[in-house]
């Protein structure tokens, strides 16, 4: 009862009440004048008088019951017009009873849904039209701000909803649609106009003087690599809206930004397993290895997010870790972070620091990945970093009890002809072997494809060549790799790490494989120029490069998953014994050990592995 003492005092001492209520009198007054021909008798004058103060209380009274009093008028949507018809009703029905139990003589009933319909019209005419005058005003922005012509592409469902995310943008004006749909020329949506089809573009652009075009359709979808294609280099600038996980970010800001490659590769957002996911990282102790790369460090914003309490950061990079540090202070300042400069090759260390936290999850990233670099003098360097690494951090987390422990694996591990790709594929088998020894584990291993700008990979290279002027290195024009972005592999291997039994090995849906070719196609027109201006360049593949790659070996097959972006490999068991003697003979190799005995005794370790002649 005090509640709704108190709901009735706050919305009766509002200040939206006062037109309101002029609005609801106004109403039952014109009802009476149009009941009677435009024109108010005399006798019936004193029934108006009356009954006013009553149709203002019932009105009232069914609008305060609606929680109309509580909409604001600046963002006034369908949902709350909704609510305002039905608080007219119900006021309505209250008029109708209370005035008929006064039983006044002679009373024209039709002056209740007369009063009722001018009510609601009144009303919601008054909140539209001071939500048209604050859109208007939002539009011309500050006094002197420029407002920039823009053009909106997509099909009449996409625009719509561009348009509505635009009103809360300033600086823009948006000065017509464009649809792929010839058709759709001449229709209107929110007072825009559809000017033409995709096809007249450029010449739409110059009519209009617009040189900002925003995509409005989603990732990944033909109609952005179309308008890309077509019409980057000609002086149009590209925008879209920022993806939900850029929105997440710290410092984020809807507004649209500049077309990157992401949008034009990207796919269907990912869907996870958000309970399941927070029931296992929500207040607990995640350690993460090698925290300062691309993979690592999303891995732990993704956890930041779902609410982990504690977070341990372990990268031998003192810059990376450092940087990975500042960001996670900023946007989760409520967690504990603890940050080391550790390397996953010195098992003491790495035992100590899993000692001191516990962790329950462990996410195992750490890891070289550059093929050419480690196939020549570097060859056991990608032994000792990823085959004993990942033992190292496997035993670590059987012997501290966590609950998970996640290898991120590559497609390069599927029938390898470089010595990273085996070494990973070795890293497969030794956790399934750690597996075996500790069964409150549940250790799993995640394949995929290339992830785009990640350290190290095709997309910086091409871009600081495209910077430079070209030429743009393309190792062969047949060339395809599978692709994904940094928060879609990360999010896939936290949901494989919540599904997986132990043992499994996880594959992901990469999609379509992409031409290298393009890739370098799509990145120069992104720049602004064409071909003509930046060449491409074929050098010819690279030692221990494929011209494509695998997710799957040959005598492998797959299973699905609930996910459907995540497949289960069924691969030959492995031995119980199959992480013994690595240690020993990786010790006993020294230094410096030769090439071709290495290659032999990864050969005998992974028999899938093809190792190709070394070239210098």
């Amino acid at each position: 009862m005090k509640n709704i003492v108190s709901r009735l005092r706050r919305a009766l001492t509002s200040k939206s009440w006062l037109p309101d209520l002029a609005l609801i009198a106004l109403a039952w007054w014109a009802a009476f004048w149009l009941r009677f021909n435009l024109g108010l008798p005399s006798p019936y004058v004193t029934d108006a008088l009356v009954t006013t103060p009553i149709a203002l209380a019932c009105m009232a009274l069914g609008l305060l019951l609606a929680r109309v009093p509580r909409q604001s008028w600046r963002y006034v949507s369908l949902a709350d017009l909704r609510h305002l018809a039905g608080g007219v009703a119900l006021g309505a029905v209250l008029t109708t009873a209370a005035v008929m139990g006064l039983r006044v003589e002679g009373f024209p009933r039709s002056v209740f849904p007369i009063s009722a319909l001018l009510t609601l019209v009144l009303l919601a005419g008054a909140r539209a039209a001071w939500r048209t005058l604050v859109e208007r005003a939002r539009a011309h922005g500050q006094p002197g701000q420029a407002q920039q012509p823009l053009l909106v592409v997509g099909t009449l469902e996409e625009a719509d909803q561009a348009l509505r995310m635009l009103k809360g943008v300033a600086g823009w004006h948006v000065a017509g649609v464009v649809s792929p749909d010839a058709q759709d020329a001449g229709r209107t949506l929110h007072g825009v106009r559809v000017l033409g089809d995709v096809q007249s573009l450029a010449d739409i652009a110059a009519a209009q003087r617009a040189g900002t075009v925003l995509l409005a359709s989603p990732p990944g979808a033909p109609l952005r690599r179309e308008v890309l294609m077509r019409w980057s280099g000609s002086g149009l600038s590209l925008l879209t809206w920022p993806s939900a996980d850029e929105l997440l970010g710290p410092g984020a800001v809807p507004n649209p930004r500049k077309v990157q490659l992401e949008d034009l590769l990207g796919r269907t957002p990912v869907e996870l397993d958000a309970q399941g996911l927070a029931g296992l990282f929500s207040g607990q102790t995640v350690l993460v290895t090698g925290a300062g790369g691309s993979i690592g460090a999303e891995l732990c914003r993704q956890a930041a997010r779902l609410g982990t309490a504690r977070l341990v950061c372990v990268d031998q990079s003192e810059v990376a870790i450092y940087q990975l540090e500042q960001e996670l202070r900023r946007s989760h300042p409520a967690m504990e972070g603890c940050y080391y400069t550790a390397s996953v090759r010195e098992p003491d260390r790495l035992a100590a620091i899993a000692r001191a936290h516990r962790p329950g999850v462990v996410l195992h990233a750490a890891a070289y990945k550059h093929v050419p670099l480690m196939e020549t003098r570097n060859e056991i360097e990608a032994l000792r970093t990823n085959v004993l690494g990942t033992l190292n951090a496997a035993r670590v987390a059987g012997e501290v009890g966590a609950a998970r422990f996640v290898l991120v694996s590559t497609d390069k591990a599927v029938n390898p002809t470089s010595v990273m790709g085996a070494s990973k594929r070795l890293a497969e088998q030794v956790v399934q072997a750690v597996a075996a020894r500790y069964a409150a584990t549940r250790f799993v291993s995640v394949r995929f494809g290339n992830v785009l700008g990640s350290s190290g990979s095709v997309v910086p290279l091409f871009s600081a060549q495209i910077a430079r002027g070209g030429p743009v290195t393309v190792t062969h024009p047949d060339i395809v790799r599978y692709f994904m972005t940094i928060p879609e592999a990360a999010q896939l291997v936290l949901q494989a790490g919540l599904m997986g039994q132990s043992g499994q090995i996880f594959v992901l849906d990469m999609g379509e494989p992409v031409k290298i070719v393009d890739l370098a196609r799509m990145l120069i027109r992104l720049s602004g120029r064409g071909e003509a201006e930046v060449p491409i360049a074929f050098t010819g593949l690279r030692p221990g490069e494929k011209l494509y790659e695998e997710l799957l070996a040959d005598d492998e097959t797959t299973e699905p998953t609930p996910h459907p972006k995540l497949r289960v490999a069924k691969v030959a068991p492995v031995a119980a014994d199959a992480a013994q003697g690595i240690e020993a003979w990786i010790a006993q190799a020294g230094a410096e050990p030769a090439a071709p005995a290495l290659r032999e005794w990864l050969r005998g370790r992974v028999p899938e592995y093809r190792a190709e002649p070394v070239r210098f």
